[in-house]
């Protein structure tokens, strides 16, 4: 097997606070790929931005890592002093955040953060560099590069600034991308192109992708794999087609009937009963217990199994039996 590009084992990331200390994210554990792409999706605090945060190291305090490690390309990177992280962010990992203008100097012109980008983790020429942020420009689909790379942020649309922000994240190829959330802001058919743009790109340089989302339906339309979270915790992890198709923990099983593409319009969409817990108010079983209707005694008193970074495994003392298994 091709030696994976990030590895997490039992991230652990804790925000302490005057009363305790809250678990942010409780012992995740994934890997991914050359060129695969793995979808993170779960509600809003689910924990899915908060390990994609712990990966590029810009947690924000007083949050921090207390547990597990992550690698990337094999050497460990949860523990490097800030500077050398500083300079991984960029080479190393590239970043496509929901707001493009949170990735865009808007007093800059796009050329100039392009170039200087490049400049900072490749060895070039300013020439050379702006010869190759064209090119960038070019791939990513805006038109007439030559002329737009001297225009500013403001002066493209929503969809276009998300695709310099693509250009920008891959052009010191990087070996891995974490991309949070980002089509949400975009209209759905712009969707579909940056969500394809993207697609296409890391399968050409087989640079490895974090997508975070809570849409199911970009899940479903992006991803090789599918990581579920759940209140911090791992709920399910496996390839993208089981999952969707054949969910087997509970709360995914919710998910998906409340997805109106995966109900494909046959039945009334269902709804997930109640609301995520607090992360100060946890259960003591399993954190989706008071909203599983298979929940039992076990559930609401012991956690259940860790999940780790293995194919198709189901963190639920009830995991959805599937046809004919045994």
């Amino acid at each position: 097997m091709t030696d994976p590009v990030l590895s997490i084992r039992d991230l652990v990331v804790e925000i302490p606070t005057r009363h305790a200390r809250l678990c942010a994210t409780d012992k995740v554990s994934y890997d991914i790929a050359p060129g695969e792409i793995l979808g993170v999706v779960g509600e809003s605090g689910a924990g899915k931005s908060m390990a994609g945060n712990a990966v590029i190291g810009l947690l924000n305090p007083p949050a921090r890592i207390t547990g597990g490690e992550i690698r990337l390309n094999g050497q460990r990177i949860d523990n490097l002093p800030r500077e050398k992280m500083r300079r991984l962010r960029g080479k190393e990992i590239g970043m496509i955040f929901q707001d493009p203008l949170t990735s865009l100097n808007p007093l800059l012109r796009i050329g100039d953060q392009l170039t200087e980008t490049m400049m900072e983790h490749l060895e070039l020429t300013k020439p050379e560099a702006r010869a190759r942020a064209i090119a960038a420009l070019e791939e990513v689909g805006i038109p007439a590069a030559s002329e737009r790379i001297d225009s500013y942020p403001h002066e493209f649309s929503g969809g276009m600034r998300q695709r310099v922000v693509i250009a920008l994240a891959l052009c010191a190829e990087p070996s891995l991308i974490i991309a949070d959330e980002p089509t949400t802001a975009l209209d759905v058919s712009v969707q579909a192109q940056i969500i394809a743009l993207l697609k296409r790109l890391c399968r050409e340089r087989g640079t490895a992708v974090m997508l975070i989302t809570h849409d199911m339906g970009v899940i479903a339309e992006a991803a090789d794999r599918v990581a579920v979270m759940y209140a911090g915790r791992m709920a399910e992890i496996g390839d993208v087609r089981d999952v969707v198709t054949r969910p087997r923990h509970p709360y995914t099983d919710g998910l998906m009937g409340s997805t109106p593409s995966a109900s494909a319009g046959q039945h009334r969409l269902r709804q997930i009963p109640g609301a995520m817990p607090r992360l100060h108010s946890l259960p003591p079983g399993c954190a989706f217990s008071p909203r599983c209707e298979r929940a039992t005694e076990r559930c609401r008193n012991s956690p259940p199994p860790t999940l780790e970074a293995d194919n198709g495994r189901s963190a639920c003392w009830h995991a959805i039996k599937l046809e004919g298994a045994a």
